[in-house]
Formats: C-alpha cells, structure tokens, sequence
C-alpha cells in the first residue's frame, strides 16, 4: 500500500502542474510535448471565451441553424452518438462520422484524411463544407460583425473590434486546443495515485500486445493514417488519405483514432459502422478483409477468447475522463449567447 506521504507528494506534482496560473495550457506531467506552436497564437482568457462562444453558435453556418456542437457533443467526447454520418445543414447528410476532438494540440493533420494540417485552419473545412455548415467566411465575418455581441468581444480578444476570418479561425483554435482530457482511471494509475483491477490489468497487457503500436500510449493514438482491414462501404466509397494524396497506397487509409473516452464516442470508424466495442474487437479478430495495402501491424492475425475481449474492454473503460466530459469550461456558454445574438 502506498504511504500517505507518497500519495500528497503525487497530488501536489499533479496540481503544480495542472494549475491555471500564467499560462492557461499546460502539458500534463506523463503527456509528450504538444505539435502546436503556441508562441503563435499565444492562449488568453478572452480569445478562449470568443472561441467557445463561436464554437457553439450556429451563427457560423448558412442559415444560423448548425453550430460545431452539432456534430461535436461534449458528453459524448466532442463527438455525436445519434447517427453513423454526421449531418449538416437542411438536414443533408455528410459522408463520414464525425471524429472526437481532444488533445488536440499534440496532433499534426486533421480529418479522417488528414486533409487540414493546422488547427488554426481546421475550422473552416466544415464551415465551406456544403453538406455541413455550407457558408463562406466573408459571410460569417459579415453577420459576426452586425452582431449584438461579438464586436466587443473581439475587441477585448484581440484589440479590434473589426472582425477577421483569421481571427475568428484562430479563437475557435484556442477553445479547442483547452479541450485536453488526461484524467481517466489510466492517468491515474500511469502517475502511480491508483492500480488498476487484476481484470484491467489484464485487459491493459492484451492491449499492450495487440492494440499499442498504432494507438500509442498515452495519447492512444499515433496520428498516422491506417489500412485497418475494412471492406469498402460501397454506398460511400470513401477512399480515406488517397482522397488527398492521389496515392494509390493510400487507398482505404484513415487516421488512427483517440481512444481515450471511447466508451462515450460510438459509433466507432470512419464511417460509424460499428455500434460498441464488442463488434470493434470482432472486426480485429475475424472481420479483416484481406488486401495488399492492409497495415504492417494487422497483417498477424489478432487472437482474443470472448473473456479476453471483455477483459480489453474492461480496460477501455479506464480511458474514460469523467472531468473532461462535464467540465463546465468546455459547456455551451449560455452566459454569452443566450438570445444576444442577431439572425
């Protein structure tokens, strides 16, 4: 058993590091160093409160009725749980699932084909998308700057109260770059403040063997693009990175997902095929179609008894980051919006 000694000394490592002092992003104590560059949009109180009320507000998309939470729920990760593919404006239905955002700070490309490669740029690939927000910036900067509340607000976020799509860009950026989530069970355990069960602790050295070279501790993820043996939907016929690249061995290729707070982010894959995590393990295990391009690391089948995959689910559900999900900083502002916006 760990003294009491041991254990404060911990806590008091965590909070000094977590703590909200100077700097308002602070990389958590067993995390690697993030790939973004603060030193150019550096974080500020006012420029994270306009990002959070515009990443909320449906001002951003053509006929004010689809917001970036429409698609990117805080309860269930920054993600939505209702459908496969997400939907957009006038009800049109996109073409893939809508990924998690969290940690984000750490990745380098964006989108399930890396299409965006800053995060400062991300945001307006679903506002010009026409079956998501379908608008044009100029258009968004026109109606924030006819708006009741958003003058101010970019003029104590960044000095003028004249409004630009660089700096509207921006603020969503630095919402989204607060949305960190490193306080799960498995945090915990990794900073030594508590152990997992012996069936977790199973299900970690399962996943540890079969899982952690592509979805990489601790981040779960390796932000690389993977051929993970899923037949081609052919309704969709989504390509995934060869979209972008025109690589032919990039064909069937997709950014390997977070798993951190998987247990609240179904329907999983890029195309929300896969309603729970039972039928993820089964795809792994049985359900790989065989190609040429298919990753390195699934190229060995994956063996799991049904207790096995119970076991690596067990663990899963210590990546879950109850914090996170209800923390009241990353919640709709309803302080901000509530009826002060103009149509």
């Amino acid at each position: 058993m760990k003294s009491k000694f041991t254990i404060l000394s911990a806590l008091f490592i965590i909070l000094a590091g977590f703590r909200l002092s100077d700097s308002l992003f602070v990389t958590p104590p067993h995390f690697p160093k993030p790939n973004y560059d603060f030193s150019k949009n550096p974080l500020t109180k006012s420029k994270i409160q306009l990002g959070r009320a515009l990443f909320y507000d449906p001002i951003l998309s053509r006929n004010n009725t689809i917001s970036c939470s429409s698609c990117h729920s805080q309860y269930s990760a920054f993600t939505h749980t209702d459908h496969d593919l997400s939907h957009g404006i006038d009800d049109r239905i996109g073409f893939r699932n809508s990924p998690s955002l969290m940690n984000l700070a750490w990745k380098s490309s964006f989108m399930w084909d890396g299409a965006v490669h800053h995060l400062d740029l991300q945001s307006l690939a679903p506002i010009s998308n026409p079956l998501e927000m379908d608008e044009k910036i100029e258009n968004v900067v026109s109606k924030l700057q006819t708006s009741n509340i958003y003058p101010n607000l970019f003029y104590e976020a960044f000095g003028d109260s004249i409004i630009t799509g660089e700096n509207t860009l921006k603020a969503i950026s630095q919402f989204m770059l607060t949305l960190v989530s490193a306080n799960s069970k498995y945090d915990s355990v990794m900073l030594k403040l508590s152990s997992f069960t012996l069936q977790e602790n199973i299900g970690y050295n399962l996943f540890k063997k079969n899982c952690a070279s592509c979805h990489k501790e601790p981040l779960f993820t390796n932000d690389e693009f993977k051929n993970n043996g899923l037949p081609l939907d052919t309704t969709l016929n989504d390509l995934g990175r060869y979209k972008v690249s025109q690589n032919p061995l990039d064909s069937l290729k997709f950014k390997v997902p977070t798993l951190r707070n998987i247990e609240f982010s179904f329907p999983y894959m890029h195309d929300g095929r896969f309603k729970n995590l039972k039928q993820v393990l089964n795809h792994y295990t049985k359900g790989i179609a065989s190609n040429n391009r298919i990753s390195d690391e699934l190229k060995a089948p994956i063996i799991l008894s049904s207790n096995e995959k119970v076991d690596m689910i067990a663990f899963l559900l210590t990546l879950s980051d109850k914090q996170f999900l209800f923390n009241p900083q990353h919640s709709y502002p309803k302080e901000i919006l509530l009826g002060t916006v103009k149509n």
